[in-house]
């Protein structure tokens, strides 16, 4: 008797939602396409140094409860109107988290937070939420992990991250050569830039693969490529990278490679040594490397929520309000205050770049 070669550790598989029929129940409104529309190019115009203001993307480590987040974007998107002249505030919202090993794996693949793997429901949760919050006014960022994701929220999306872990991967380099955003290639997890700068170049370059269209259709791409992909820097094994020194070498890097020195740093992850209490040391450092003349670095990447610190999700029906569930972050209100002083003492700076 034959043996059976086909899905031999499969247990079973669920018919996902079609693409195009989750958008047709949960539509982007006009009113909401001109915000992601004028997000997208606000945030283009900083990489190109068209906009002088400072990229800051801001928010939770990742979003697991969608009414916390809908508080934090309320208060967000007031902040981000009075600061609007010197900061541009784009809100985190990542719905799925990279595992080294094994955990909780983000809202669209657990939206219940307990094994159920409910991904219909969280990416309905998802697509939601961010309508709500791009209604507020919010440009919006998120992760890029899962190459089909995509095709069901990227449309409301202003700014792409692909995370230390999968720079390398070839897959989401070609996925990043088709996004419709902006896309930031964080440096490896050992803190060499490599695998960043290799990437960068992969996704600026026409590609084609395999992917799903809007009808939930294989289908196979070809892209023109994406002439917005960058370098975010958020440390390594050895230490951070951000200060003076590591910012002049990468950018000596990214010229020896052919690629314009625009940077991001993220303050969190190596770079804050994983301690969320340390953000704003890297954050003031940055402001003081502007303040000095340093006209590469044109944003910071911020991991702020409600609350400060962060909880184990052992107990998830005793979870507190406003507390990640995944990497520490700074409360509301010392994210408020750092971004009131990077907008008071950078304002009048930042308005010197690329004046002779």
């Amino acid at each position: 008797m034959l043996q059976n070669l086909n899905n031999v550790n499969v247990l079973r598989h669920e018919v996902l939602t079609k693409p195009n029929a989750l958008k047709a129940a949960l539509p982007a409104s006009e009113s909401i396409q001109e915000v992601v529309s004028a997000g997208r190019q606000a945030v283009n115009r900083i990489l190109t140094r068209e906009d002088p203001r400072l990229l800051v993307v801001v928010g939770p480590c990742s979003i697991h409860d969608p009414e916390a987040a809908r508080e934090y974007g309320r208060r967000l998107a007031a902040l981000a109107r009075e600061l609007e002249d010197s900061l541009l505030l784009v809100m985190r919202v990542y719905f799925e988290k990279p595992r080294t090993s094994i955990g909780w794996k983000g809202l669209i693949n657990d939206p219940h937070l307990d094994g159920t793997f409910r991904i219909d429901e969280g990416l309905h949760l998802a697509r939601q939420l961010l309508l709500d919050l791009s209604a507020l006014g919010l440009p919006l960022a998120t992760e890029a992990l899962d190459p089909i994701t995509p095709q069901y929220v990227q449309d409301v999306i202003s700014w792409s991250a692909i995370g230390a872990r999968t720079t390398e991967s070839q897959t989401h380099r070609e996925m990043a050569s088709g996004l419709s955003c902006a896309v930031g290639f964080k440096n490896g997890t050992d803190g060499s830039l490599d695998s960043a700068l290799n990437a960068i170049k992969a996704a600026a370059t026409a590609q084609s693969f395999l992917g799903i269209n809007e009808a939930g259709e294989v289908a196979i791409y070809h892209t023109r490529g994406n002439a917005h992909a960058h370098l975010v820097l958020r440390g390594g094994h050895g230490g951070p990278n951000y200060q003076p020194e590591h910012i002049a070498h990468t950018e000596a890097a990214l010229e020896a490679s052919g690629i314009a020195p625009t940077l991001v740093v993220d303050c969190s992850h190596a770079n804050s040594n994983k301690d969320y209490r340390r953000q704003s040391e890297v954050a003031n450092s940055v402001k003081d490397q502007i303040l000095a003349g340093n006209e590469s670095i044109v944003g910071v990447m911020l991991e702020s929520h409600l609350n400060a610190g962060q909880q184990a999700m052992a107990e998830k029906d005793r979870l507190a309000y406003g507390v990640s569930v995944t990497d520490g972050c700074i409360g509301w209100e010392e994210t408020e205050a750092l971004l009131r002083s990077l907008s008071e003492n950078l304002g009048p700076q930042l308005l010197l770049r690329g004046k002779p």
